[in-house]
């Protein structure tokens, strides 16, 4: 009688430590993904502080052009408020797709704003443009860096919560899934262009 109670002891603490461990994984791997977002939040930051600067430059070539300057500094405010709701709860489906959706959004904007800028010689030259160019180009580079590594993480993520038997434990414990933060179509996928 006692081996079988040793025995039933030891199964039950073998399961306890196995869902403990499966447990902490799963919580490793959502805080990596969260981490990941920090890094993109930092870098969509940096992008919305040149946005102003980048149409404060703009407005003094571009005065015919005001409907163009107000969508980007409209746009910017959406991604900006859409940035800080998916930076609240990275992963989390709503807050992700706003921020796409937002971030759609300023591309576009930011697309137009340099194809009406190409007709302007005097602001291609300008040199705040053209540094400003470079800043916004390395910031986009590193935006897309950042995103590649939180979609990764959130992809190691999503599988440990959906493979079993961690499944079980993802379920139990409330472990949501993560959304991926992908833009929604191949044209949209590029950073804007900002050659001058």
């Amino acid at each position: 009688m006692s081996t079988w109670i040793v025995i039933i002891g030891v199964v039950v603490l073998a399961a306890l430590a196995w869902i403990a461990g499966a447990f902490n994984r799963l919580v490793a791997l959502r805080n990596r993904y969260k981490t990941a977002f920090s890094q993109i939040d930092v870098q969509l930051k940096r992008r919305y502080d040149l946005i102003p600067n980048l149409v404060e430059t703009a407005k003094g070539y571009l005065s015919h052009e005001r409907e163009t300057l107000e969508a980007v500094v409209q746009a910017r405010g959406a991604a900006l408020t859409a940035s800080r709701n998916a930076a609240a709860n990275p992963g989390e489906p709503a807050s992700m797709a706003g921020l796409i959706a937002a971030e759609t959004q300023l591309n576009g904007v930011l697309g137009r704003l340099f194809a009406v800028a190409e007709a302007y010689p005097d602001l291609k030259a300008n040199q705040n443009m053209l540094a400003l160019q470079n800043e916004l180009s390395a910031t986009e580079n590193q935006i897309a860096s950042s995103r590649q590594v939180f979609n990764n993480s959130v992809m190691e993520y999503n599988t440990s919560r959906e493979s079993f038997p961690s499944n079980l434990v993802a379920n139990a414990m409330g472990f949501a899934p993560a959304q991926l933060f992908e833009l929604e179509s191949d044209k949209e996928r590029t950073a804007p262009a900002v050659s001058f």
